[in-house]
């Protein structure tokens, strides 16, 4: 069942056309770090994938079951966090070559806003900042469930993908290859694994 679906039924204590379970998971929520995965992969020397993500990453949530368009999401990512699983490449991504973390510490997304696409599909429209620079981004999200975890919080997830050109953003160092082509893919796929808990 989709997290903002509506149906014909209505309560005293809940909208119209709302289910009193769906109006029960509106509310502000927040990321569980431990959690919640941004990866990234970039193809590299044009014959493979390469995969890294954020150890790093913090945010918010304003879920609203009755009217999706007004939910909103915050994520802040600490650049300096990023593992490829290789010391070395992690460390050009750090530099001045990439990312300048020493001067642009932190990534950051804001959204700007939410559609309901049908079933448990949504869309987020969004500004992400890399590097000073301010762009729109839009990711598209899997709502995946909601539960009470054995601690007693109230947990929801999602999962999610977007497309990127990281010159948009200024991040335009490559190589250029013997064969042709470019050591860096100028494309990025972002990846999502999002879990969230309801604040008190």
């Amino acid at each position: 069942m989709g997290f903002f679906r509506k149906n014909d039924s209505a309560t005293p204590t809940v909208p119209a056309g709302v289910s009193p379970e769906l109006a029960a998971l509106t509310g502000d929520y927040a990321l569980d770090p431990t959690h919640t995965t941004i990866g990234f992969v970039a193809r590299h020397a044009m014959v493979t994938n390469i995969k890294g993500s954020f150890r790093d990453v913090s945010g918010s949530l304003h879920l609203d079951g009755a009217d999706p368009s007004a939910s909103t999401a915050v994520i802040e990512v600490a650049m300096d966090s990023i593992d490829t699983g290789n010391a070395d490449r992690d460390g050009h991504l750090k530099s001045g070559d990439f990312f300048k973390t020493e001067e642009f510490p932190t990534m950051t997304f804001r959204s700007t806003a939410a559609e309901a696409l049908g079933g448990d599909d949504y869309r987020i429209t969004g500004d992400l900042t890399i590097l000073g620079t301010t762009k729109p981004i839009t990711i598209d999200l899997e709502f995946n469930g909601a539960a009470k975890d054995p601690f007693g919080n109230e947990r929801v997830g999602f999962e999610g993908k977007a497309e990127l050109l990281r010159s948009d953003w200024g991040l335009t160092w490559n190589a250029a290859l013997e064969t042709g082509g470019v050591l860096v893919s100028d494309k990025i796929k972002l990846r999502f694994d999002i879990s969230a808990v309801k604040k008190a």
